[in-house]
């Protein structure tokens, strides 16, 4: 009989509890459900978390990119359109009981203006709903950004949000954290294809498309202004090599424009980096090599790359260069509002970060999350640029 009675007790613990976390459950999940993050705002008093409202059109995949030419918009396809046709991957099953009080690690690629906005916006979010927020960052190094993933793991988060360093390395990294069963989400730099399959999702820029829509922008004032021009000569000023913007804001505009403006000739592109003095050096080598001949310049970043290409025109006494950058930093918008950068793309940096915690956090709250978000496209020039103060960096 006492053996009975202990059995019986034993089992009303194990359904007391049972009972206990399953209300406890279900109180996280209706309280987070409540969180409004709709009303945050941005540093530039823009909303914090806007989506695309394009429709991304996804062309049939060639049998093998990469034989294409790199001048073909195809031979970019397994990156441009990463993430719309995977097969994912051991999956985890949201839990289903809210967003608040979770932990995530989120680890982001370098130390940059824009980094700093990037992790502000992400931590909005995060503390809107209580989430235990860390942010790593390797500072460009990949050896780094790997240990980091290694200790990210064994703190046992209850998500991994991450920006790839290397697009090409991403799959290892992805594959990693996946079978170590931690939801993986990843955003603003576009992985290899492959990559997607071990996430749950990506967020950030369709940087592809909107590179091409500034490529088109940029060719038709250089078309204007050189109007008798049978071959208009442009450099590129590119990102960090290996992560997605490197291809994005150098080959996009190239493919786009060798269909869309053939005139346009590339002479020459490089990737001084992210310091104003190194960028001038290069442009300033340029503008001695090929003088008048160099028409336009795409810059990948619209901040310290953009000023020190502007050192390097006004030393050179040139100001019929056609310049413009990726990303809206102030430094960049001040630079349009002048008359100097002839336009800019909008991207949010403290959207990017605050849309992936938001995903996160549908995920934890058992809603749908679609395997791809993109934060708005715009162009910025003169006749808009004012719309956009104060900047985020």
């Amino acid at each position: 009989m006492k053996r009975l009675l202990l059995l019986f007790a034993v089992l009303a613990l194990v359904a007391g509890t049972t009972f206990g976390q399953s209300a406890a459950a279900k109180k996280n999940l209706e309280d987070s459900l409540k969180v409004d993050v709709s009303v945050l705002k941005a540093a530039d008093n823009q909303p914090l978390i806007v989506l695309s409202t394009e429709k991304k059109v996804i062309p049939a995949r060639p049998a093998n990119p990469e034989a294409l030419p790199e001048t073909d918009p195809l031979h970019w396809y397994d990156m441009e359109y990463a993430g719309w046709n995977t097969k994912k991957v051991n999956q985890p099953k949201s839990p289903g009981d809210g967003a608040i009080g979770k932990k995530i690690i989120f680890i982001v690629h370098g130390d940059h203006p824009w980094t700093t906005a990037c992790i502000l916006g992400a931590k909005k979010v995060a503390d809107a709903y209580k989430i235990q927020f860390k942010a790593l960052s390797p500072n460009w190094d990949l050896a780094v950004q790997n240990q980091m993933i290694d200790q990210a793991i064994n703190e046992r988060p209850d998500a991994i949000l991450l920006i790839p360093l290397d697009a090409k390395t991403a799959p290892q990294q992805a594959r990693k954290i996946n079978e170590a069963g931690i939801p993986l989400f990843l955003f603003n730099t576009l992985p290899s294809a492959e990559a997607m399959n071990y996430c749950i999702a990506w967020t950030g820029p369709d940087d592809f498309g909107q590179q091409r829509k500034l490529a088109r922008v940029w060719a038709d004032e250089m078309k204007k202004r050189n109007a008798d021009a049978k071959s208009i000569g442009v450099a590129y000023v590119q990102h960090a090599p290996g992560g997605s913007p490197y291809y994005a804001r150098c080959w996009g505009p190239m493919s786009e424009l060798s269909g869309y403006a053939p005139s346009v000739n590339t002479l020459i592109k490089d990737a001084p980096g992210f310091d104003a003095d190194k960028a001038s050096q290069v442009v300033g080598d340029w503008l001695t090599r090929f003088g008048p001949d160099l028409k336009g310049i795409f810059a990948a970043d619209d901040s310290a790359q953009a000023i020190g290409i502007f050192e390097a025109l006004k030393k050179a006494g040139r100001n019929d260069v056609v310049v413009v950058a990726a990303g809206n930093s102030r430094q960049g918008m001040d630079l349009v509002k002048q008359g100097k950068l002839f336009a800019i793309t909008y991207q949010t940096a403290e959207g990017d970060g605050a849309l992936a915690v938001k995903t996160a956090s549908d995920w934890f709250n058992g809603k749908p999350v679609p395997p791809v978000s993109y934060i708005p496209q715009k162009i910025i020039t003169k006749a808009n640029v004012d719309q956009f103060y104060p900047a985020q960096w």
